[in-house]
Protein backbone atom coordinates (compact mmCIF):
# COMPACT_ATOMS: atom_id res chain seq x y z
CA UNK A 1 0.00 0.00 0.00
CA UNK A 2 2.79 2.58 1.09
CA UNK A 3 4.94 1.70 -2.39
CA UNK A 4 1.25 2.40 -4.54
CA UNK A 5 1.16 5.66 -2.10
CA UNK A 6 4.98 6.57 -3.28
CA UNK A 7 4.21 5.42 -7.12
CA UNK A 8 0.99 7.74 -7.15
CA UNK A 9 2.80 10.41 -6.71
CA UNK A 10 4.87 10.30 -9.91
CA UNK A 11 2.00 9.79 -12.06
CA UNK A 12 -0.04 12.89 -13.69
CA UNK A 13 -2.78 11.93 -11.99
CA UNK A 14 -0.87 12.52 -8.78
CA UNK A 15 0.24 15.51 -9.33
CA UNK A 16 -2.91 17.10 -10.45
CA UNK A 17 -4.74 15.54 -7.13
CA UNK A 18 -2.03 17.08 -5.33
CA UNK A 19 -2.19 20.42 -6.96
CA UNK A 20 -5.63 20.43 -6.03
CA UNK A 21 -4.97 19.48 -2.26
CA UNK A 22 -2.44 22.18 -2.10
CA UNK A 23 -4.61 24.67 -4.37
CA UNK A 24 -8.07 24.30 -1.83
CA UNK A 25 -5.85 25.40 1.38
CA UNK A 26 -3.89 28.13 -0.31
CA UNK A 27 -7.45 29.38 -1.85
CA UNK A 28 -8.80 28.72 1.38
CA UNK A 29 -6.35 30.83 3.23
CA UNK A 30 -5.91 33.72 0.54
CA UNK A 31 -9.94 34.06 0.99
CA UNK A 32 -9.34 34.60 4.66
CA UNK A 33 -6.19 36.78 4.71
CA UNK A 34 -8.06 39.04 2.13
CA UNK A 35 -11.65 39.41 4.50
CA UNK A 36 -8.89 39.94 7.07
CA UNK A 37 -7.66 42.84 5.48
CA UNK A 38 -11.29 44.27 4.58
CA UNK A 39 -10.96 45.92 8.26
CA UNK A 40 -9.12 48.48 6.59
CA UNK A 41 -12.47 49.59 5.63
CA UNK A 42 -13.46 49.59 9.25
CA UNK A 43 -14.81 52.84 11.21
CA UNK A 44 -11.32 52.42 13.45
CA UNK A 45 -9.30 50.78 10.62
CA UNK A 46 -6.00 50.67 13.00
CA UNK A 47 -7.39 49.85 15.81
CA UNK A 48 -9.56 46.71 13.87
CA UNK A 49 -6.19 45.71 11.93
CA UNK A 50 -4.24 45.49 15.68
CA UNK A 51 -6.86 43.62 17.15
CA UNK A 52 -6.71 40.95 14.18
CA UNK A 53 -3.05 41.07 14.68
CA UNK A 54 -3.40 39.76 17.98
CA UNK A 55 -6.04 37.54 17.59
CA UNK A 56 -4.02 35.71 15.38
CA UNK A 57 -0.83 35.60 17.73
CA UNK A 58 -2.96 34.68 20.52
CA UNK A 59 -3.23 31.17 18.67
CA UNK A 60 0.49 30.40 19.74
CA UNK A 61 1.61 27.26 18.60
CA UNK A 62 -1.66 26.71 16.19
CA UNK A 63 -0.65 30.29 14.50
CA UNK A 64 2.89 28.11 13.61
CA UNK A 65 0.95 25.19 12.90
CA UNK A 66 -0.92 26.79 10.07
CA UNK A 67 1.99 28.42 9.17
CA UNK A 68 3.86 25.20 8.23
CA UNK A 69 1.21 23.82 6.72
CA UNK A 70 0.68 26.54 4.26
CA UNK A 71 4.58 26.56 3.74
CA UNK A 72 4.05 22.85 2.77
CA UNK A 73 1.35 23.28 0.92
CA UNK A 74 3.00 25.71 -1.64
CA UNK A 75 6.30 23.67 -1.98
CA UNK A 76 4.27 21.23 -2.85
CA UNK A 77 1.96 23.03 -4.92
CA UNK A 78 5.08 24.26 -7.11
CA UNK A 79 6.96 20.87 -7.20
CA UNK A 80 3.94 19.36 -8.74
CA UNK A 81 3.20 22.04 -11.17
CA UNK A 82 6.82 22.20 -12.59
CA UNK A 83 6.90 18.68 -12.86
CA UNK A 84 3.96 18.74 -14.90
CA UNK A 85 5.23 21.29 -17.43
CA UNK A 86 8.10 18.74 -17.66
CA UNK A 87 5.97 16.25 -18.57
CA UNK A 88 3.67 18.39 -21.01
CA UNK A 89 7.19 19.73 -22.51
CA UNK A 90 8.22 16.08 -22.86
CA UNK A 91 4.61 15.36 -24.34
CA UNK A 92 4.84 18.09 -26.80
CA UNK A 93 6.65 16.33 -29.79
CA UNK A 94 3.17 14.57 -30.58
CA UNK A 95 1.52 16.22 -33.10
CA UNK A 96 -1.69 15.55 -30.58
CA UNK A 97 -0.57 17.99 -28.10
CA UNK A 98 0.42 20.71 -30.17
CA UNK A 99 -3.13 20.96 -31.52
CA UNK A 100 -4.23 20.87 -28.10
CA UNK A 101 -2.09 23.53 -26.96
CA UNK A 102 -3.74 25.60 -29.49
CA UNK A 103 -6.88 25.70 -27.14
CA UNK A 104 -5.02 26.42 -24.15
CA UNK A 105 -6.56 29.69 -22.24
CA UNK A 106 -3.96 32.46 -22.02
CA UNK A 107 -4.17 31.98 -18.03
CA UNK A 108 -2.97 28.45 -18.49
CA UNK A 109 -0.04 29.64 -20.87
CA UNK A 110 0.96 32.70 -18.57
CA UNK A 111 0.31 30.03 -14.87
CA UNK A 112 4.01 29.70 -15.36
CA UNK A 113 5.39 33.43 -15.52
CA UNK A 114 2.71 34.47 -13.34
CA UNK A 115 3.62 31.90 -10.81
CA UNK A 116 7.36 33.67 -10.65
CA UNK A 117 5.28 36.73 -10.25
CA UNK A 118 3.31 35.73 -7.75
CA UNK A 119 6.58 34.20 -6.02
CA UNK A 120 8.04 37.38 -5.73
CA UNK A 121 5.81 39.35 -4.62
CA UNK A 122 4.59 36.87 -2.22
CA UNK A 123 8.25 37.49 -0.75
CA UNK A 124 8.52 40.79 -0.63
CA UNK A 125 4.66 40.78 0.55
CA UNK A 126 6.37 38.61 3.41
CA UNK A 127 9.24 40.97 3.88
CA UNK A 128 7.14 43.85 4.42
CA UNK A 129 3.82 42.98 6.17
CA UNK A 130 5.09 40.04 8.13
CA UNK A 131 8.62 40.07 9.15
CA UNK A 132 8.38 43.61 9.32
CA UNK A 133 11.12 44.75 7.16
CA UNK A 134 10.92 47.86 5.51
CA UNK A 135 11.98 47.23 2.09
CA UNK A 136 11.61 50.72 0.44
CA UNK A 137 9.00 52.04 2.91
CA UNK A 138 9.58 53.84 6.08
CA UNK A 139 9.84 51.51 9.57
CA UNK A 140 7.34 51.10 11.78
CA UNK A 141 8.88 50.12 15.61
CA UNK A 142 5.23 48.52 16.30
CA UNK A 143 5.15 45.09 14.99
CA UNK A 144 1.27 44.72 15.49
CA UNK A 145 0.79 48.71 13.84
CA UNK A 146 -0.32 47.20 11.15
CA UNK A 147 -2.48 50.15 9.53
CA UNK A 148 0.26 52.03 10.12
CA UNK A 149 2.23 49.86 8.33
CA UNK A 150 0.37 49.92 5.27
CA UNK A 151 -0.12 53.55 5.01
CA UNK A 152 3.44 53.81 5.03
CA UNK A 153 4.03 51.24 2.39
CA UNK A 154 1.11 52.22 0.13
CA UNK A 155 1.86 55.94 0.44
CA UNK A 156 5.30 54.98 -2.18
CA UNK A 157 3.87 54.81 -5.21
CA UNK A 158 6.23 51.71 -6.96
CA UNK A 159 5.24 49.55 -3.90
CA UNK A 160 1.51 50.16 -4.46
CA UNK A 161 2.47 49.24 -7.84
CA UNK A 162 3.77 45.98 -7.03
CA UNK A 163 0.82 45.08 -5.18
CA UNK A 164 -1.32 45.84 -7.86
CA UNK A 165 1.20 43.78 -10.24
CA UNK A 166 1.32 40.90 -7.68
CA UNK A 167 -2.39 40.79 -6.90
CA UNK A 168 -3.05 40.80 -10.91
CA UNK A 169 -1.21 37.86 -11.32
CA UNK A 170 -3.16 36.36 -8.63
CA UNK A 171 -6.08 36.66 -9.61
CA UNK A 172 -5.10 35.11 -12.91
CA UNK A 173 -4.09 31.97 -10.91
CA UNK A 174 -6.60 31.72 -9.42
CA UNK A 175 -8.94 31.46 -12.10
CA UNK A 176 -6.81 28.93 -13.48
CA UNK A 177 -6.40 27.09 -10.45
CA UNK A 178 -9.96 27.21 -9.04
CA UNK A 179 -11.10 26.11 -12.84
CA UNK A 180 -8.61 23.19 -12.64
CA UNK A 181 -9.04 22.06 -9.20
CA UNK A 182 -12.81 22.16 -9.39
CA UNK A 183 -11.93 19.71 -12.74
CA UNK A 184 -9.66 17.64 -10.75
CA UNK A 185 -12.43 16.85 -8.35
CA UNK A 186 -14.58 15.32 -10.79
CA UNK A 187 -16.76 18.27 -12.15
CA UNK A 188 -15.32 18.02 -15.69
CA UNK A 189 -19.24 17.41 -17.61
CA UNK A 190 -20.26 19.74 -19.78
CA UNK A 191 -23.59 20.16 -16.93
CA UNK A 192 -21.28 21.49 -14.79
CA UNK A 193 -18.48 23.36 -17.08
CA UNK A 194 -20.54 27.17 -16.70
CA UNK A 195 -20.86 26.33 -13.28
CA UNK A 196 -17.20 25.75 -12.86
CA UNK A 197 -16.06 28.57 -14.90
CA UNK A 198 -18.17 30.73 -12.89
CA UNK A 199 -16.88 29.89 -9.39
CA UNK A 200 -13.65 29.98 -10.78
CA UNK A 201 -14.01 33.69 -12.21
CA UNK A 202 -15.97 35.30 -9.05
CA UNK A 203 -13.13 33.96 -6.65
CA UNK A 204 -10.27 35.42 -9.24
CA UNK A 205 -12.23 38.50 -9.00
CA UNK A 206 -13.63 39.00 -5.33
CA UNK A 207 -9.68 38.55 -4.14
CA UNK A 208 -8.04 40.10 -7.13
CA UNK A 209 -10.51 43.12 -6.69
CA UNK A 210 -10.67 43.57 -2.63
CA UNK A 211 -6.78 43.34 -2.40
CA UNK A 212 -6.43 45.59 -5.26
CA UNK A 213 -8.63 48.16 -3.51
CA UNK A 214 -6.57 48.26 -0.80
CA UNK A 215 -3.20 49.68 -1.88
CA UNK A 216 -5.75 52.16 -4.46
CA UNK A 217 -7.29 53.51 -1.44
CA UNK A 218 -4.23 54.46 0.56
CA UNK A 219 -3.37 56.22 -2.88
CA UNK A 220 -6.65 58.14 -3.45
CA UNK A 221 -6.72 59.46 0.31
CA UNK A 222 -10.01 56.81 0.71
CA UNK A 223 -8.55 55.38 3.97
CA UNK A 224 -5.47 56.80 6.04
Amino acid sequence: MATKALALHQTTVGKKAIMAVTGFIMVGFVIAHMLGNMQVYSANPAAALKAYALLLRSFGGGLWVARLVLLGAVVLHAWAAISLVKQNAAARASRYHVKHDAVTSYAAKTMKYGGFVLLFFILYHLAHLTLHIPVGAPAVADEFAVFERMKAGFEVPWISALYILGNIALAMHLYHGVWSMLQSVGLNHRKYNALRKQAAVAVALVVGVGNISIPVAFMAGIVG
